[in-house]
């Protein structure tokens, strides 16, 4: 499947326009869930689908074969930063105090590291501020940092080199849509239901655990997980239906 896929990327990439129109096509229900985080910012739906598709063009006209990823995966870094770009210079996105405060700690690391014969990774600074590779990509792209993510430059031999964030996606491409819907959709969720599910499922706390921890009972704690799956199970399936 990966390799007739790879064949149409090749083809658009030489001017076939069916074979990019086929390509779209078939990876709208992907564009169409990356955008959905999006909405309610003040861009109509279509706009943002609009935007999803020239990031995702634009992923095929940079795509090469040689490196070593899922195409869609390569494509997911640069339709999410096509429609934060518009949104960031458009002004509608606001950055928090909290993105505000990583960029500082970020920023001066980097300026601590600048000696070093290799640059810190994104790896290596979310273990070292005990946060995501996401929460650090995105303190990076919002706050205006002076590494782009999506732009890239060139390498020793003139020639053009992988962008930050095809590099990201090159290292860890298994579960990277997964991650970031997943996060998305705890960040949605209230208080109470997000930490039974960050106690459940990350700190892998027991019921009667979580219900200690919460002063709730262990009939309230089943309730609130399983209305939470049922939740992310309507979410997740609604990507493949998206109109």
């Amino acid at each position: 499947m990966e390799d007739k896929v790879i064949d149409l990327v090749i083809k658009a990439k030489h001017g076939d326009k069916d074979a990019k129109q086929q390509l779209v096509l078939q990876n709208s229900p992907l564009i169409k869930s990356l955008l959905k985080r999006y909405i309610g910012k003040g861009v109509e739906y279509d706009d943002l689908y609009q935007l999803g598709c020239l990031g995702f063009v634009k992923a095929i006209n940079k795509f090469d074969p040689q490196y070593k990823v899922k195409f869609t995966t390569y494509a997911t870094p640069l339709i999410i930063g096509e429609i934060k770009r518009f949104l960031r210079d458009d002004g509608t996105i606001k950055v928090s105090r909290s993105v505000k405060t990583l960029y500082v700690k970020i920023k001066k690391f980097l300026a601590e590291k600048s000696g070093d014969p290799v640059p810190p990774t994104v790896e290596v600074m979310a273990t070292e501020f005990g946060v995501s590779k996401e929460d650090i990509i995105f303190a990076m792209e919002a706050s205006h940092m002076p590494l782009p993510l999506f732009n890239n430059a060139e390498n020793d031999d003139g020639e053009e080199a992988l962008s930050l964030g095809e590099k990201i996606v090159a290292a860890d491409d298994s579960h990277y849509v997964d991650n970031l819907m997943i996060k998305d959709l705890l960040s949605k969720l209230p208080n109470r239901e997000r930490k039974v599910i960050l106690l459940r499922y990350y700190r892998n706390a027991t019921q009667s655990e979580v219900a200690r921890q919460l002063n709730l009972s262990q009939v309230q704690v089943s309730r609130i997980e399983q209305k939470v799956l049922r939740t992310m199970r309507d979410y997740f399936n609604a990507d493949e239906h998206v109109i």
